[in-house]
């Protein structure tokens, strides 16, 4: 390690790399990211990601004081309202969220492709497109070495892997560490707000985050995203002059495609779905779909055929095993390379934005001179295994992310249903069981970490 502090390869450009890169940028340390797509606007990154206190007070500390108001402003309209709905757009049960006032301690909307363009902004110095990392070489004097398919490679101090469930650094630095299929499919799909499209969604659907229980075991989440420019990318009437200042600063808009949509998403247990279904896409995707949807409402059916093909996405949901402590070295790793999770708990985002903020304070303390770097490794995995697996079993006893739940049996499926539902009902109907829904929801979310 030089005298100015390390130099840290991360490999992935994905929100918790990103977020690394910046606190460490912002450290004035040493950083270089490595990503296989070849442009910052490659990847099908359109469909919603929530982001919670904890994920936005990570946010504050790693990016740059104007990056982080430019991400506030680039979030989507923040849900008013979580609600549960029936297949037939009946509502089961409806909680009011609390207002965004504060820039941080709010549940947040955004856009896959806007917070990768906001995370890209003042990195592009920094971020390598085109590298696809293939394996690494520890080297005797403490360096660690990265090899890309193109035959080049790269040289650092410390190597960390936030290339995702799939982790190609994960599969030569832990072996063992496995991930499982959950059992269960999503189809992602998107659809353009329009005046007709808006028609179709009750008011207070349009204001919130709905998730859908739907018989037989077909569950969804109905999501509506409105952002502060226009379908040209031109911002919209009405937006304070503070915002359109930053919008205007921000060479991301450029590149970002996302304009209002409608997010639905339905999955079930895998064994509902053709053989074959990773391997659809399009109006074949769109097609089964609606197959699995026959008894929804009209309404929900119609946005179905109205989405954009070139948008339907199959999600084979995956989590990773639990594994026990290892040796610390030159190597780590963070998010999802190491604790992928369901999205039952809309919590694998956060969760990697937490590790990436711990991760860069432990680096800074190796750059200072106050421990190690392999110490400062260590006490970062430290901390991060326990809470980052507690978040995958969390995630995993969530109603329907598990294909075993018996939401998806034959038989006891129609009670559980009964069960949740009422479960939901009675907690928004009862003033204080609806006060302690929202409580909880805030505090699982990192209100107050």
């Amino acid at each position: 390690m030089s005298a100015k502090g390390p130099h840290v390869l991360v490999i992935g450009a994905g929100t918790g790399g990103l977020c690394l890169a910046h606190g460490l940028r912002r450290a004035g340390l040493s950083v270089s990211v490595y990503e296989r797509h070849t442009t910052r606007a490659d990847g099908l990154l359109g469909y919603r990601v929530g982001i919670s206190p904890s994920g936005s007070r990570a946010l504050r500390e790693c990016l740059p004081p104007e990056l982080f108001d430019t991400f506030v402003v680039t979030c989507a309209r923040a849900p008013r309202y979580f609600n549960v709905i029936t297949e037939r757009l009946r509502q089961t049960a409806s909680f009011e969220l609390r207002p965004d006032t504060d820039p941080v301690d709010t549940e947040r909307s955004v856009a896959r492709m806007t917070l990768r363009q906001v995370l890209l902004t003042g990195l592009e110095d920094v971020v390598h497109f085109g590298r696809t990392f293939t394996r690494y070489e520890q080297r005797d004097d403490g360096t660690v070495t990265a090899h890309f398919a193109d035959g080049s490679s790269a040289t650092g101090d410390l190597l960390v892997a936030a290339d995702g469930t799939h982790s190609a650094v994960r599969r030569q630095y832990l072996p063992h560490a496995a991930s499982r299929d959950a059992g269960t499919i999503n189809i992602a799909t998107r659809i353009p707000l329009t005046e007709h499209t808006r028609e179709l969604i009750p008011q207070r659907l349009q204001q919130g985050i709905s998730l859908i229980f739907g018989a037989g075991g077909m569950m969804g989440v109905l999501h509506v995203m409105e952002f502060k420019w226009d379908r040209h990318g031109e911002i919209k009437p009405g937006v304070g002059a503070a915002d359109t200042a930053l919008l205007r600063r921000w060479p991301g808009l450029r590149h970002d495609t996302t304009r209002d949509n409608i997010n639905l998403i339905v999955w079930s247990a895998t064994r509902r779905f053709p053989a074959d279904i990773m391997r659809r896409r399009g109006g074949e995707l769109v097609e089964v779909a609606q197959e699995l949807t026959r008894g929804w409402h009209p309404r929900l059916r119609e946005l179905l055929a109205r989405c954009d093909p070139g948008s339907a996405l199959p999600v084979k949901v995956s989590t990773a095993e639990p594994v026990a402590p290892w040796k610390s070295s030159t190597v780590t790793l963070l998010g999802d390379a190491i604790h992928s999770m369901t999205p039952g708990r809309g919590v694998g985002a956060n969760t990697a934005l937490r590790d990436a903020a711990l991760l860069t304070r432990q680096i800074r303390l190796a750059a200072s001179g106050d421990k190690t770097l392999v110490q400062a490794v260590a006490d970062y995995e430290a901390e991060m295994i326990p809470y980052g697996f507690a978040r995958v079993a969390e995630s995993l006893r969530s109603s329907g992310t598990s294909g075993d739940d018996a939401l998806y049996r034959p038989v006891i499926g129609r009670l559980a249903l009964l069960g949740a539902r009422s479960y939901f009902g009675v907690s928004s109907r009862v003033p204080a069981l609806r006060r302690r829904f929202v409580d909880d929801f805030y505090t699982y979310r990192g209100e107050a970490d």
